[in-house]
């Protein structure tokens, strides 16, 4: 523990100013959550966030003991690739498949700008989500202080959650829009915050970068983040594994990937 408060106080000194570090202690239980969450607001309003924003997203916060169980309790990518493909791949390939077909002129538009075939996009967005229909309900902001004042991982959610912070300051997402899975993954691919500030695009035109209600701006923004990470174009999907690799760190994640976007492109 006092290893990974070290690593979470650097972050946190350098994301949030000097006196960051001693304002804010981590936490395995909902005892200190509040005084923690204080400390913290103050910090960011200290840094730059407007306290507008900070006010509307931090004020009234609770501790969601249902986080921390679920970031406990990850076993599904330890699977065989037969068995995890068997689960949730297959059954995805006949309408992976199809979605391609009903968006082609979308994804036709998204390959020629940032060079990644529909079939990995909609290959990804059927695994993250089913293509938009579970994008998740979790108050994102609570997920994502929960898990940074939480000991195990704090330093990696402290900045994910000054990344949310700063989605809501450009306008993109209200807090209460901001809602998603249990980890504060965003949008219809299921984008970290710090992933959404860097890649998240607006491809509908609509002024804003919204990955939860526009689907033109989840797949093309997975399409910038995997053009980012160094996608080949003009390759199949299985030729990419630095790429996907890039999107998400589980072998058997990427070779789900890679077979059903190459059996849909066939």
């Amino acid at each position: 523990m006092h290893r990974r408060w070290l690593a979470f106080a650097a972050l946190l000194a350098l994301l949030l100013g000097p006196g960051a570090a001693e304002a804010a202690s981590c936490g395995n239980n909902a005892g200190g959550f509040a005084t923690w969450l204080a400390a913290f607001k103050r910090e960011a309003v200290k840094a730059g966030i407007p306290e507008k924003v900070a006010s509307s997203a931090l004020s009234g916060l609770t501790y969601d003991v249902s986080v921390i169980k679920l970031d406990r309790n990850q076993g599904h990518f330890r699977q065989s690739f037969e068995t995890f493909y068997g689960k949730r791949g297959r059954p995805l390939e006949g309408l992976v498949r199809s979605r391609v077909a009903q968006n082609a002129a979308l994804l036709k538009k998204i390959e020629a700008r940032y060079g990644v075939p529909g079939e990995v996009l909609v290959a990804i967005w059927g695994l993250e989500t089913g293509f938009g229909a579970n994008v998740g309900n979790k108050p994102s902001v609570r997920s994502l202080a929960t898990l940074a004042y939480d000991g195990r991982r704090s330093a990696f959610f402290t900045a994910e959650l000054i990344a949310a912070l700063k989605i809501i300051q450009r306008g993109d997402l209200s807090p209460a829009q901001m809602r998603g899975a249990w980890a504060g993954e965003l949008g219809q691919t299921q984008f970290l915050a710090s992933s959404y500030l860097k890649f998240a695009v607006d491809f509908d035109g609509d002024g804003r970068r919204d990955l939860i209600r526009s689907k033109a701006d989840a797949l093309a923004s997975t399409a910038n983040y995997l053009k980012a990470y160094g996608w080949k174009p003009g390759t199949p999907a299985s030729a990419n594994a630095a790429a996907l690799a890039g999107w998400n760190k589980a072998t058997v994640y990427q070779q789900t990937i890679a077979k059903l976007a190459d059996t849909a492109a066939r």
